[in-house]
């Protein structure tokens, strides 16, 4: 067996660049599952999240055993809860299609997708540069501006579903839902964004 002539604490960086990817690879997913309710099922978004909570796993575990780290271990800790809390929301907004059969997306829960993918991207690009830290703050902007425009869908939305003269209770209901949902992912993504940027205030 190879032994590695690394300290194990730089193992957190590969870790959360690999939580990241596979939370950008959910949003990308669940934002196919949005545009065909058909082609992708809900069972291939779960099964993302399920690697997303055993990579929140062995962080923790690292982090459990190892003397050193790389930054504050209550950073560590709340970064690996946060970006799992986005494989989570995503995954709860795939569930509602099923939940409630809704066999066709609108429009606007499909913008949100696109929005919720470049949210991802940029999250999933802080992650992997987590350890050149002055190479972040550019993507956490963006993922900044995501949010803006997630929010400003999300309004719109939920406007759109009260301005017929006679809205269809379930119909708003289930929709408000999702839309919810969606933003949620979306706003978690934000969340996350923030430990980084506490863990670059605290080490750059």
């Amino acid at each position: 067996m190879a032994l590695s002539i690394l300290p194990k604490s730089t193992r957190f960086y590969d870790m959360f660049a690999r939580a990241g990817a596979n939370a950008l690879e959910a949003a990308r997913l669940v934002e196919r599952r949005f545009a065909d309710p058909s082609a992708v099922s809900h069972a291939e978004v779960k099964a993302l999240e399920h690697v997303g909570d055993e990579l929140t796993g062995e962080i923790i575990t690292l982090l459990n055993t190892q003397y050193v780290t790389p930054f504050d271990r209550e950073d560590i800790y709340g970064l690996a809860s946060a970006t799992d809390d986005v494989l989570d929301y995503i995954e709860s907004a795939s569930e509602l299609l099923d939940v409630y059969r809704l066999p066709e997306t609108t429009e606007a829960s499909r913008k949100q997708c696109a929005v919720l993918v470049s949210a991802a991207g940029h999250l999933a690009a802080a992650l992997s540069t987590l350890k050149g830290l002055a190479q972040v703050e550019s993507h956490l902007l963006e993922l900044k501006r995501r949010e803006d425009d997630g929010d400003r869908i999300l309004r719109d939305a939920v406007a759109a579903l009260f301005a017929a003269p006679e809205p269809d209770p379930l119909y708003v209901i289930r929709w408000k839902d999702v839309y919810d949902a969606l933003e949620e992912a979306i706003d978690a993504c934000e969340a996350a964004a923030h430990h980084v940027g506490n863990i670059v205030v605290k080490n750059g």
